[in-house]
């Protein structure tokens, strides 16, 4: 039996979303119906095409087959714009997770950008610091920290970015500025939550600075910053947030100057699409535009002018 193609052009929702309800809204249809035509699917292949994964559905063997048929259609169908127009293919709904900072001042310029020429083109972010996950169901982009060690997906490394211990310059005028790692350990660290932290590469505080007490933590680092500034103590944090701030001095640079690289995960079949790759091709753009910037100031210091 010949597989019906809207049933093909379902699964391929399924495929990207990773869910039937997220599919059923993109498609107008209802879960019941996208679960009924899937069942349809897999008896006219003779086999599955989906399989549970943590969080959704990833396809089978089978099924990315029948994905790249589904693509094939619904290329062809697009190719079928008014006025002889094909319709911009970098369009719909590409999903990613980034931590927050890249989130912020990576992921939102380049995407904001990309929208110009592309406004069909829809970008949801999870802010979220772990490691790679490895099954991916409806997601399409994962940038994280460190190396990753995935399976079934392509890794790039984008670039590196600098953490440096900052205080205020009001908490440092109340509390001394500290000229030696020994003298740092007499103040409280504003980081990660310890027992939270999925991220090996994340632990150089505690690395280097074992004895020094934990003052305020949080999972998200725009808390470490604005809590650096407000004083709650000394902070571990991204030289390219940190240096954004008049008010935060760059504390000892040559005993504390973590290189961390951020790393691009995709799923095998994810740049056949477009919008995915013209999502990759932006963030890699605007993280190369931005090197200097991660990397932190030569000195590590502002001028008190």
């Amino acid at each position: 039996m010949n597989p019906n193609p809207d049933d093909l052009l379902i699964l391929l929702a399924v495929s990207r979303s990773g869910k039937f309800t997220t599919a059923a809204q993109a498609l107008g249809l209802n879960h019941t119906t996208v679960s009924r035509r899937i069942a349809a699917l897999e008896k006219a292949l003779g086999g599955r095409v989906l399989a549970r994964a943590a969080g959704g559905w990833e396809v089978t063997e089978l099924g990315a087959e029948a994905v790249l048929v589904a693509e094939r259609i619904e290329s062809a169908v697009s190719a079928l714009g008014p006025d002889d127009r094909a319709p911009d293919p970098i369009a719909g709904v590409v999903r990613m997770t980034a931590t927050d900072g890249f989130s912020a001042y990576i992921a939102a310029p380049a995407v904001a950008g990309l929208r110009e020429e592309h406004p069909g083109l829809s970008v949801e972010i999870v802010t979220v610091t772990r490691r790679a996950l490895q099954q991916r169901s409806g997601l399409d982009i994962e940038v994280v920290v460190g190396t990753p060690q995935v399976h079934r997906a392509e890794a790039t490394r984008l670039g590196d970015y600098r953490l440096g211990m900052y205080a205020s310059r009001a908490y440092l005028a109340s509390h001394g500025t500290p000229a030696s790692v020994e003298e740092l350990t007499q103040h409280q660290l504003v980081y990660f939550v310890d027992s939270m932290l999925q991220v090996d590469d994340l632990d150089a505080p505690r690395r280097l600075v074992p004895a020094m007490r934990d003052g305020l933590s949080s999972t998200n680092v725009f808390v470490h910053v604005e809590a650096t500034r407000a004083g709650a103590g000394i902070g571990f944090l991204p030289c390219f947030m940190a240096d954004r701030h008049a008010d935060l001095v760059r504390l000892l640079p040559e005993d504390f100057a973590e290189l961390l690289p951020y790393w691009m995960v995709l799923r095998p079949d994810s740049m056949r699409r477009p919008a995915v790759a013209a999502v990759v091709h932006a963030l890699k753009a605007e993280t190369a535009n931005r090197r200097e910037e991660l990397l932190g100031r030569p000195t590590g210091r502002r001028d008190d002018s």
